[in-house]
């Protein structure tokens, strides 16, 4: 979140300071104007990434969920194996059926 809040913040320093300077302005009021405008926008930064945090967590949480579901709905609807039948010898699952 640090990292967000410099970056913002100093891309609307440079971004005031670029149009003070073409709109021809005294460079006290520039660099004024531009702190000012630093401060702005690293506070919308944080706020903007916060919530871009919130809706990734959301999602996930939303995903995991529909996916738990789907596999307790994949449990319930295969129905169980049928018990043995008297009389009948069982296979082991790990014994080569080809033999």
């Amino acid at each position: 979140m640090r990292f967000v809040f410099l970056i913002s913040g100093a891309t609307g320093f440079l971004l005031a300071m670029a149009v003070g300077f073409q709109a021809g302005r005294q460079p006290d009021h520039i660099l004024r104007d531009a702190a000012v405008v630093c401060l702005g926008t690293a506070l919308l930064g944080r706020w903007f990434w916060g919530a871009v945090e919130r809706a990734a967590r959301e999602t996930a949480d939303l995903r995991r969920a529909a996916a738990v579901a789907a596999a307790q709905t994949e449990n319930q609807s295969t129905p169980p194996p049928p018990p043995p039948v008297r009389g009948s010898r069982s296979v082991p699952a790990t014994a080569d059926r080809n033999s």
